[in-house]
C-alpha cells in the first residue's frame, strides 16, 4: 500500500516469492489457497489515498498490459464512486452542522430580543450603604471565578440584577446569560426547558427544541427560585451539573456543555431538606459562594435614590415632567416596612409619577396596615392578590374538613382537585397545620 501512495500506480505482488521470504502476514490466506500472483490498485480522491482493491490470479504472469488498463479503469471508476459517497457524507454533515448552529444562532437572538424588551434592562445597581457595599464586595471577589453563587433574600429584593452583575462582570460576559424562572413552569415541561427535546420525543414536540443549558453554553444559566424545582428534576439538574453533559428528552447521545450556574431563592433551603423538598447534595453543589441580599428595610438610606432611579426613569417612558420627591414623601417611605422590597418600591414610583400633576410628588400612596402612622390607602380599598384568596380558601377548606386532606371527605375531594395537586398548593402558599387549625407559615 506504501508503495501505491508514494508512486500512484500498481502493483504486481509475486505471492509465492514475497511470503516464502519475508513470511508476511497478510500473504498468508492468498499463499496457503494457491494463488500466485496479486494486482493491486489504489482507490484516490484526488491525490489522496483511501484504500485499495486487489485482484487474485492462480497463474503466474497472469495480468497483461490489457488486463491491467481494463483493470485500472475499473478502480477508476470504483474510486469515483467511492468519492463521491464520501463526499455526500461530508456534505450531508455539514448541512447538519450548519443546521443546528442555525438554530441555536435563532434560539439566541429570540431571547436576546426578549432580554432588551425585558423588565431587567438597566445595568446599574444603586446602593451607597454598608449592607449594599458588602454585596457588591462579594461580587468582586466572585465575578472572574467559574464558582456557583447562590442568591438569598426576599422575593423583590434585585437577585436577578445581582446574577446579571455577576455576568457583566466575568470572563463570560462575551456570551449570554440564560434565565430560567423554576416557579414559572409546569413540572412536565421544566425537563424539556432546561436540556431540550428532540421531534417526536413525546406528544406535541413537533420540532426539536434547543433547551437553556445548550443555549447558554458557554455563558451563565441563571436559576431562579431554585427552591421551587421538582425532586425528580433536582435530580437530573444535580448530573448535568457534575458530569457536564445533559441529554435532550428523546435524544440518544450526551450533549457536553460549559456553563456557571447562578441560582436564586427566597426560601429557606436548609429548612426545606429537613421538610423533604430539596436535596441536600444539589444544595452543597449550589452553595459553593452565597451572598444574601438586604431586604429594603434595612437600607432605608438607598431610598431617596432609588425612588429618585425609577422616579426619572418613568417620567421619561411616561412623557411626564415629573423631577423631584418632597421631604415629607421621603420622610414616608423611609418609615414604610416594603415588603415587597425595591419592585414594589419600582411600582409604587410609578404610580406616583402617573398620579402626579405637577413636576414634584408631595403625595405617597402605601398600603395603611403597613404605614406605622402615615397616612395611605383606607383599609376597604385594599384588594387581596390571587394566591391570598386561593390561600384562604384552601384553609377554610382544609378547616372545615378537620384537617383532613385524603378521602371521599376530605379537602382535595372538596375542592374537586387531586391530592397531589393539593399538597402542591400548599407548599406553594406556605400553608401549614398547627392543631387543630391550619394556618399561613411565616416566610
Amino acid at each position: 500500500m506504501n508503495t501505491i501512495i508514494e508512486t500512484g500506480k500498481p502493483v504486481l505482488v509475486d505471492v509465492v516469492k514475497r511470503y516464502e521470504s519475508t513470511g508476511l502476514k497478510i500473504l498468508k490466506v492468498p499463499y496457503e489457497e494457491g494463488m500466485k500472483e496479486i494486482a493491486s490498485f489504489g482507490l484516490f480522491n484526488g491525490t489522496e489515498a483511501f484504500g485499495s482493491i486487489n485482484f487474485f490470479s492462480d497463474r503466474t504472469d497472469s495480468f497483461s498490459p490489457y488486463n491491467l488498463s481494463v483493470i485500472g479503469t475499473i478502480s477508476n471508476l470504483v474510486s469515483i464512486a467511492v468519492s463521491n459517497i464520501l463526499a455526500n457524507e461530508r456534505i450531508e454533515q455539514q448541512l447538519a452542522e450548519i443546521d443546528n448552529y442555525k438554530k441555536q444562532l435563532e434560539e439566541e437572538n429570540l431571547y436576546l430580543q426578549g432580554e432588551l424588551t425585558g423588565k431587567f434592562a438597566q445595568t446599574e445597581i444603586i446602593g451607597t450603604g454598608n449592607e449594599m457595599q458588602k454585596v457588591f464586595h462579594l461580587l468582586t471577589q466572585v465575578s472572574y471565578a467559574n464558582s456557583a453563587v447562590l442568591l438569598l433574600g426576599e422575593t423583590g429584593t434585585g437577585k436577578e440584577l445581582i446574577a446579571r452583575a455577576i455576568h457583566n462582570n466575568s470572563p463570560r460576559k462575551e456570551k449570554l446569560m440564560v434565565k430560567v424562572n423554576c416557579a414559572g413552569l409546569p413540572a412536565n415541561l421544566i425537563e424539556s426547558e432546561l436540556f431540550g427535546h428532540e421531534r417526536g420525543s413525546f406528544t406535541g414536540a413537533v420540532e426539536r427544541r434547543i433547551g437553556k443549558f445548550e443555549l447558554a453554553n458557554k455563558g451563565t444559566l441563571f436559576l431562579d427560585e431554585i427552591g421551587e424545582m421538582p425532586l425528580d428534576l433536582q435530580v437530573k439538574l444535580l448530573r448535568a451539573i457534575q458530569e457536564k453533559e445533559i441529554g435532550r428528552i428523546g435524544g440518544k447521545m450526551p450533549i457536553k456543555v460549559d456553563i456557571r450556574i447562578i441560582a436564586a431563592t427566597n426560601r429557606d433551603l436548609p429548612k426545606e431538606i429537613v421538610a423533604g423538598n430539596f436535596r441536600s447534595d444539589l444544595y452543597y453543589r449550589l452553595n459553593v459562594f452565597p451572598i444574601t441580599l438586604p431586604p429594603l428595610r434595612n437600607r432605608t438610606g438607598d431610598i431617596p435614590d432609588l425612588a429618585l432611579h425609577f422616579l426619572s426613569k418613568y417620567a421619561r417612558n411616561i412623557g411626564k415632567k415629573v423631577h423631584s420627591i418632597s421631604n415629607r414623601v421621603l420622610a414616608e417611605m423611609k418609615r414604610y416596612s416594603w415588603p415587597g422590597n425595591v419592585r414594589e418600591l419600582e411600582h409604587l414610583m410609578e404610580r406616583s409619577v402617573l398620579l402626579t400633576e405637577g413636576n414634584v410628588i408631595r403625595e405617597i400612596y402605601l398600603p395603611n396596615h403597613e404605614m406605622n402612622g402615615t397616612t395611605g390607602f383606607p383599609a376597604e380599598s385594599y384588594t387581596k392578590t390571587i394566591d391570598e384568596n386561593e390561600r384562604d380558601h384552601i384553609i377554610a377548606r382544609l378547616n372545615k374538613c378537620d384537617g383532613k386532606v385524603y378521602g371521599s371527605f376530605g379537602a382535595a375531594s372538596l375542592l374537586g382537585v387531586p391530592v397531589s395537586t393539593l399538597n402542591s398548593k400548599m407548599r406553594k402558599l406556605r400553608i401549614g397545620k398547627e392543631k387543630p387549625v391550619f394556618i399561613v407559615r411565616p416566610v
